[in-house]
């Protein structure tokens, strides 16, 4: 995404003027019990909201890595951001201050700075492939928030410009890195429950048109950038709490912002679908509408194999093979074969897979820890777990489901050309209007 007239997109990468873009000069034992300055990969961030904070607050307690700057349109969190980041180094270096960490407003003077290495973006869901994009072009490593792209052209063009850059990109579905839903994916994948004809992913319903009433404006956010290439609407605080403590914010309920349970926890769910029946690379070939019309839940649609994939209400995936049924959720795996309780708790399943799986069982990329993962991958340039290409087949599911909801049709769907076949689905399903001057960048 980028401004679609000169006079905005000459910020996008500032060389001068911008505060603290020179090079930090540290002394050379800032760091001398941990990893030295030079080894270490500097971030930057975007988007500090409570996921955004969290992320932060996870990276700062990694020796490999140092947080330079962060960034975001509210200015109270930014600067609390930042007061965090200098409060951490100088306690864990006993240096008694440090000032090391700057603050901006605008995403693009972040990712001018040529001393930043890699990115974590947590913002609103709309702002995914913009940030995301530009962050690829300016050279930047990424990491970004599932699910990852607001629409199917959008992640395209994330996969897209990551190529083209040679950018590692981990997509924050974390449910990759727990051994509970690998356990169960290994399962799957090495047929223990038989032939899977069926699986249940439940998460909750689709998002709405926003409805909320304006409220007067507050100093310090640039309403107007965090709308971004939204449609132009007064601003209210549910959409982007203030403050230190502020809560999960709504935003995630609209359809302009973000996609609704289908695509906070449709992320997690319907991408270990994806994982366990082999589909990373690929997607269902046709979707269908609930049977009970007008309801928010009920979709489902069917892979090559023949695996029918139902969206219901709750929260968890169950599998159901001929052989027996898997049930998965974190911190829960129950697996039923021939009728029977196999297993029921956490510490069960591990002895299991010795038990279940064959010599020549195919075991899935094992991972503990999807910032961990990202990090490492950093260094050897391999793809991490969750790749922008495995983010952006994930985040399809979770956009169609959500257009079969909104347009009241199901649609056939060509994985490999990402097109609709048969006259189904519409073209406008794939993308969204943006806002002037904003506009979508391939």
């Amino acid at each position: 995404m980028k401004p679609s007239n000169s006079c905005t997109r000459r910020h996008f990468l500032k060389t001068a003027l911008v505060a603290g873009t020179g090079p930090l000069i540290l002394r050379s034992s800032l760091f001398a019990t941990e990893v030295a300055p030079s080894k270490q990969v500097t971030l930057g961030f975007i988007g500090l909201g409570a996921q955004g904070r969290g992320l932060l607050g996870n990276c700062l307690g990694r020796k490999e890595v140092r947080v330079l700057a962060v960034c975001d349109v509210d200015t109270t969190r930014r600067n609390l951001a930042k007061q965090a980041v200098e409060r951490h180094y100088a306690q864990a270096t006993k240096a008694g201050e440090y000032k090391g960490c700057d603050t901006y407003g605008d995403y693009r003077d972040l990712l001018a700075r040529k001393d930043i290495d890699a990115v974590v973006i947590a913002t609103p869901d709309h702002w995914h492939a913009g940030t995301s994009i530009a962050a690829a072009k300016a050279g930047k490593d990424i990491y970004c928030e599932k699910p990852m792209a607001h629409t199917v052209l959008e992640g395209r063009a994330m996969v897209n410009a990551a190529r083209a850059h040679q950018r590692i990109f981990q997509v924050g579905s974390m449910q990759r890195s727990m051994s509970e839903f690998r356990a169960a994916c290994e399962l799957v994948r090495n047929g223990v429950l038989g032939k899977v004809a069926k699986v249940e992913a439940c998460v909750w319903g689709p998002p709405i048109p926003c409805d909320l009433p304006a409220e007067p404006d507050e100093p310090g956010l640039n309403w107007d950038m965090w709308l971004g290439p939204a449609p132009m609407r007064p601003f209210n605080s549910a959409l982007s709490p203030r403050g230190e403590c502020d809560h999960f914010p709504d935003w995630r309920h609209y359809r302009e912002y973000g996609s609704g349970g289908v695509g906070d926890w449709g992320a997690h769910h319907f991408d270990i679908v994806q994982w366990a029946l082999g589909y990373d690379a690929g997607g269902p070939e046709q979707f269908f509408l609930p049977e009970k019309p007008g309801a928010n839940f009920g979709v489902h649609w069917r892979y090559d194999n023949g695996t029918v994939v139902t969206h219901l209400d709750g929260n968890g995936i169950t599998f159901y093979g001929d052989k027996g049924k898997l049930y998965v959720n974190r911190g829960k795996f129950q697996l039923w074969l021939d009728d029977k309780l196999k297993a029921e708790t956490m510490d069960s399943y591990a002895a299991l897979l010795k038990e279940l799986l064959p010599g020549n069982a195919v075991r899935l990329y094992h991972s503990n820890d999807q910032i961990s993962d990202w990090l490492k991958c950093l260094q050897t340039r391999q793809l991490p777990i969750c790749d922008v290409e495995t983010g952006q087949r994930s985040a399809t599911i979770c956009n169609l489901v959500n257009q079969v909801y909104f347009n009241g049709k199901g649609c056939r769907w060509d994985p490999k050309t990402e097109q609709f076949l048969d006259g189904t689905g519409a073209a406008s399903w794939l993308t969204r209007e943006y806002r002037a001057p904003w506009q979508l960048a391939g």
